[in-house]
């Protein structure tokens, strides 16, 4: 397999831990190791995969999934550790074996790009549902999700991170690689694109996209209870005071761009996503 060595990067912290590249993908230390197995992870119909690039809404969405795919309330997701539902694919623990003897229907999440997904995945074999957010807000979120680690303990500046970021120098590789490989299998029919954005603009869509996909039938009533269960999952996971800079706002960019790093950063996106037609709104 095409694996190597990658450089250590020179900023302290998180980046003490080499990463690898897999063919030319730049990946967790991790993942070293199992991506052959994991190209090989037995899919199962019933499945249902979430996957996103970090710090894409990652928890909101699965606990949004979680209310819509079992039916469950609100104030008892609040009292479940929702991840022990939702394994992480390519993470230490669980782990493959353990997840390969989970019983269904199995609700699943990775960061990996669509084609180190298990092969399965990409002749339609379960559903995936790829959640894309505005890069500007993730970059930022992805900044102060390394700081508060204590196993990374990034202490670079942004102007640094966010440099990295636009060179592909994080882990997971290129976000511009990440959305636009996903949004290319945007009309398969096992495959649902979604935008963090529109969770925040119009949830009721994004409920009713996610009841159809998923195959939950509900009439008015139900769908209207099932909104307004997932408006308070949102109100609750991006309540400001509750997190670090309200890390799940949209526009939380503007409180630390430069105009310099602004307009560097439209520059490279432009750059990378010119041929593309996925748009973002970075602020509503």
């Amino acid at each position: 397999m095409a694996e190597s060595e990658a450089e250590t990067p020179s900023t302290p912290g998180e980046f003490e831990s080499k990463y690898f590249e897999f063919h030319g993908v730049r990946l967790p230390p991790f993942c070293r190791g199992k991506m052959e197995e994991i190209a090989n992870f037995p899919v199962r119909p019933s499945d249902v995969w979430i996957v996103t690039y970090p710090k894409s809404g990652t928890s909101l969405l699965q606990e949004v999934v979680y209310l819509v795919s079992q039916g469950a309330d609100p104030d008892e997701i609040g009292l479940m550790n929702i991840d022990e539902q939702l394994p992480v694919l390519e993470y230490p623990q669980p782990g493959l074996d353990i997840i390969k003897e989970l019983t269904s229907p199995r609700l699943i999440k990775s960061h990996l790009p669509y084609r180190f997904l298990p092969s399965d995945l990409h002749n339609g074999d379960s559903k995936v549902i790829y959640m894309a957010r505005n890069p500007k807000d993730l970059v930022v979120a992805y900044y102060q999700f390394h700081r508060s680690l204590r196993t990374m303990s990034y202490r670079g500046t942004f102007q640094e991170f966010c440099r990295r970021f636009m060179n592909d120098k994080l882990g997971y590789g290129s976000w511009f690689e990440h959305v636009q490989e996903f949004w290319e299998h945007r009309m398969d029919a096992n495959v649902l694109f979604l935008k963090y954005e529109d969770m925040h603009r119009d949830l009721v869509r994004m409920v009713e996209q996610l009841a159809r996909f998923l195959g939950v039938s509900c009439d008015k009533a139900q769908l209207e209870a099932l909104t307004e269960h997932c408006h308070q999952l949102v109100d609750q996971c991006c309540n400001a005071e509750a997190l670090p800079v309200g890390r799940g706002r949209v526009g939380l960019w503007k409180d630390i761009f430069t105009v310099s790093m602004n307009e560097k950063f439209d520059l490279v996106y432009k750059q990378k996503m010119g041929k593309c037609d996925l748009t973002f709104d970075f602020y509503l």
